[in-house]
C-alpha cells in the first residue's frame, strides 16, 4: 500500500503567474470594413465591430471577439453571406476559425448552420467536424456531423449525414 502526501508551499499564485503570459494586442480597431480584392475585383468584404491585432506575437493572428459578417462574391458576382459570433484569423497558416452560430447564406437562399467552421484561405476550402445543417430554397434538409466544401459551394464532402429532399419526384432520383 502506498500513500501520497501533497504539500503546499503557499506560493501557488506566484507560480501560476510566472506560467502565464498576457497577450497585449499591437492594435485595436473598431467598426471595421475590410475589402479583399484580387485582380482589381472585390472578392469579399468583412465587417466587424472590433478587431484585436496580435501581429506582435510569434504566431500572429487577428481576433474578432464580437463576431464578423462577411459578404463573399462568387465568379458571377453573386453575394453570399457568412456570420459568426467570434472569429480568429491566423496570419501564417491562412486559417480562419469561425465560432458560435456560424451561418452561411448563399445567393440562392441555401442556408448552412454549424457551431464552428474553419476556412483555409490558401485552399479556398471550408471544413468542420461539428454538427451542420443545410436547408435549401425548397426547404430540403441535409444534416450531419463533419463536412468540407469549396468556397464556390460546388464540391461538398459530408462525413456522417442524412437528408430529406422536398419538391422532388422519386422518379427523378
Amino acid at each position: 500500500m502506498s500513500l501520497a502526501i501533497l504539500i503546499s508551499c503557499g506560493n501557488e499564485q506566484n507560480y501560476s503567474a510566472r506560467q502565464t503570459t498576457e497577450l497585449i494586442p499591437a492594435g485595436i480597431a473598431e467598426k471595421i470594413e475590410v475589402k479583399y480584392t484580387d485582380s482589381a475585383r472585390i472578392k469579399a468584404i468583412l465587417f466587424a465591430d472590433k478587431m484585436l491585432d496580435y501581429s506582435n506575437v510569434k504566431y500572429p493572428f487577428n481576433d474578432f471577439p464580437e463576431g464578423v459578417n462577411v459578404v463573399v462574391f462568387d465568379e458571377d458576382k453573386n453575394k453570399n453571406f457568412i456570420e459568426a459570433d467570434y472569429a480568429i484569423a491566423y496570419s501564417k497558416t491562412g486559417l480562419i476559425d469561425l465560432r458560435g452560430n456560424v451561418k452561411i447564406t448563399s445567393h440562392n437562399g441555401t442556408v448552412m448552420t454549424t457551431p464552428q467552421l474553419y476556412y483555409d484561405q490558401k485552399l479556398n476550402w471550408f471544413f468542420t467536424e461539428y454538427r451542420f445543417k443545410v436547408v435549401d430554397e425548397n426547404q430540403s434538409v441535409f444534416e450531419g456531423i463533419g463536412v468540407d466544401f469549396d468556397s464556390e459551394f460546388k464540391t461538398m464532402n459530408a462525413h456522417q449525414n442524412r437528408g430529406v429532399i422536398k419538391g422532388t419526384d422519386s422518379a427523378d432520383l
